[in-house]
């Protein structure tokens, strides 16, 4: 008797250990375990985008990719959501002049980002949060996201962005070596977080090899060029990556995970947004009768 009930308690404990091992990324889930995953997640699945770019002469092409690759894996082990696979079809244009650079034309990135919300859902989802790791992205992602008013989705789609917290800019400011006003890409902060994240693809030995200050090439006040970022940073590097540290890393992407769960535990329990949007269609559709 002791036999059984010791074997039944193995096969329960068994049975539940695999129900939490579903995993978390797209691309690793077997297909009969897809419609767990999928009501697992509330049906939500996080959408991380990065870039392929130079990033200085030390940090990895795909830096902002594994950037968001490591951000959204350490935020479903406490908040389960699927994770779209690698996706790095941004706005890069400005970094063609660099070797890696994978830069497509802006209507391809506009209409593959769109299908692929469509697909998302097409796969049962019906909220998608869009991770987003590169600089260059918010403003095509802003235009894409007001684009979707434009014809009814029966999903959601939520960006990201980060809420400004005092605490937290307060002691960044206070570990932070290098100037703060030029520490924008490839610098002490981006270069910290991915030798946090994977220190093995780092070359710190190179971080000073090049110059990543701004070169003030172009004054032009009140005008905007889309040569001004070439015009300041032609080495596509901003900053100074040799002050970046390990521990600076764990400081930044501890808070940014945590943030990013908030967010994921908000979206998962969201009901009005699809609501909302249904019934602008609705309004949109009588309107055109």
């Amino acid at each position: 008797m002791k036999t059984c009930l010791s074997l039944f308690v193995a096969l329960f404990l068994s049975a539940s250990t695999f129900a939490q091992e579903i995993p978390a990324r797209w691309d690793e889930l077997v297909a009969s375990d897809f419609p767990k995953a999928v009501e697992k997640s509330s049906k939500t699945c996080i959408l991380p985008i990065g870039i392929l770019e130079k990033h200085g002469p030390h940090s990895p092409i795909g830096t902002d990719l594994i950037h968001v690759r490591e951000w959204a894996a350490h935020a479903v082990k406490s908040e389960y959501a699927v994770v779209f696979p690698d996706y790095f079809y941004g706005q890069i244009n400005e970094a063609r002049h660099q070797p890696g650079t994978f830069a497509l034309p802006s209507k391809i990135i506009y209409e593959l980002l769109e299908a692929t919300c469509d697909e998302i859902a097409r796969n049962g989802f019906d909220k998608i949060v869009i991770l987003n790791g590169h600089g260059g992205n918010p403003e095509f992602l802003h235009f894409f996201m007001q684009s979707l008013l434009n014809k009814r989705h029966n999903y959601a789609v939520y960006l990201y962005s980060p809420e400004n917290d005092k605490d937290f800019a307060k002691e960044y400011r206070k570990m932070h070596k290098s100037p703060m006003e030029n520490d924008q890409h490839a610098g002490e902060g981006e270069t910290s977080t991915l030798m946090y994240y994977r220190p093995d693809l780092m070359r710190m030995d190179r971080a000073a090899t090049e110059s990543g200050a701004d070169q003030k090439r172009s004054d032009l006040p009140g005008l905007y060029t889309p040569i001004w970022w070439y015009s300041s940073y032609p080495n596509h590097y901003a900053g100074e990556g040799d002050k970046a540290t390990a521990e600076f890393g764990k400081f930044i992407t501890d808070h940014e995970i945590a943030s990013f769960i908030k967010a994921l535990k908000e979206v998962k329990a969201d009901t009005k947004t699809i609501q909302l949007q249904n019934e602008f269609y609705d309004r949109v559709d009588k309107l055109n009768k």
